[in-house]
């Protein structure tokens, strides 16, 4: 019985911890480029887009698809790492408790 109360503990303490990450990870931005740089895409740690800065020199008539996958290749490469930094974060969070091998809590 100890034992089960230890761990609703570390639940609950985790519960509180992954909380506290969530609304830190609003704050934090990452940036995906593509292009060289050319095209930036800035999002929050959760995902969220927050800019887009595009190289002027971009803007050429009939390129429209060339700058479209740079957009969405900057994009990508933003969300990959902000997934890196939310499974980093996890991991802090749940380090100690005894999770199964594979358990996306995310």
């Amino acid at each position: 019985m100890a034992d089960m109360l230890g761990l609703m503990k570390q639940a609950q303490a985790m519960q509180t911890k992954m909380q506290e990450m969530q609304a830190e990870l609003e704050h934090i931005e990452v940036e995906g480029q593509s292009g060289g740089g050319a095209v930036r895409v800035t999002l929050s740690a959760q995902g969220h887009m927050k800019g887009l800065v595009i190289d002027p020199a971009l803007l050429v008539p009939g390129e429209k698809e060339i700058l479209e996958d740079l957009i969405l290749a900057a994009h990508e490469d933003a969300r990959r790492k902000a997934a890196r930094l939310m499974e980093e974060k996890m991991q802090t969070v749940t380090a100690g408790l005894p999770l199964p091998p594979g358990l996306k809590l995310f």
